[in-house]
């Protein structure tokens, strides 16, 4: 009998081969990325501790701390990982924290790329990180200060300014500013609409102004453009 497997088996089966390839060829850093992809699965599943262990021991293993700068950066995303699992569990102070040690490895080295993963770690995408670390610990005020000391021309690609201003539209949602959520995601959309019409947490806030209030024939459009029924 055929058994379907949905996507988060898959991953896990993904992130599993990963681990056992890189640490079968002795790779701190892909070793590092894989623990990585494993702990956001982990959270994903609500596995939360288990998320946190996979991300803080990879950040702690000593063949990370010598490869250099790449192995700072990794070590800086686990760290960051790690940040993102406590803000879902709603540990303010820990998430805070994290994402404050996190930042000050990313002013340590500066922006730094790695192979497969899009825009890297540096200042700038620990910045977005908070931003959304603290929409979800709960402290959307928090999270629009964040935002507010974002250069969002700075950003690497128009893809990662449009989720950087898909995660503002959710902090003005959460602040009860309708017109202003509503305006950043027009925003989000003008920079690049097909990141804007894919992302599956800008299609959920988008559902759920339909349904939360009045609309408008902006609202209507970017929903229909979007592929969200009311």
């Amino acid at each position: 009998m055929l058994v379907k497997l949905d996507e988060t088996h898959l991953g896990w089966i993904a992130a599993a081969r990963a681990r056992q390839f890189a640490n079968a060829a002795g790779d701190a850093l892909a070793v590092a990325e894989a623990a990585r992809q494993a702990a956001v699965l982990a959270r994903k599943a609500g596995r939360h501790n288990e998320a946190l262990s996979l991300a803080l021991s990879a950040a702690d293993q000593p063949d990370l701390r010598r490869v250099g700068r790449a192995g700072t950066a990794l070590r800086g995303l686990l760290v960051q990982s790690a940040s993102y699992t406590l803000a879902r569990r709603g540990d303010r102070d820990g998430m805070r924290e994290l994402t404050d040690e996190a930042a000050a490895i990313a002013h340590e080295i500066g922006r730094v790329t790695l192979p497969g993963n899009q825009g890297g770690f540096s200042p700038l995408t620990v910045q977005l990180h908070r931003i959304s670390a603290e929409n979800h610990a709960g402290d959307p005020r928090a999270a629009l200060d964040a935002a507010h000391s974002l250069p969002l021309n700075a950003l690497p690609s128009v893809e990662r300014r449009s989720r950087a201003l898909g995660d503002i539209a959710a902090t003005y949602d959460r602040l009860g500013r309708r017109t202003d959520c509503i305006r950043t995601l027009l925003a989000a959309e003008r920079t690049a609409p097909e990141e804007a019409h894919a992302r599956p947490a800008t299609k959920a806030l988008i559902s759920s102004l339909l349904r939360s209030g009045p609309t408008s024939t902006d609202l209507r459009g970017l929903a229909e453009r979007s592929g969200v029924l009311a």
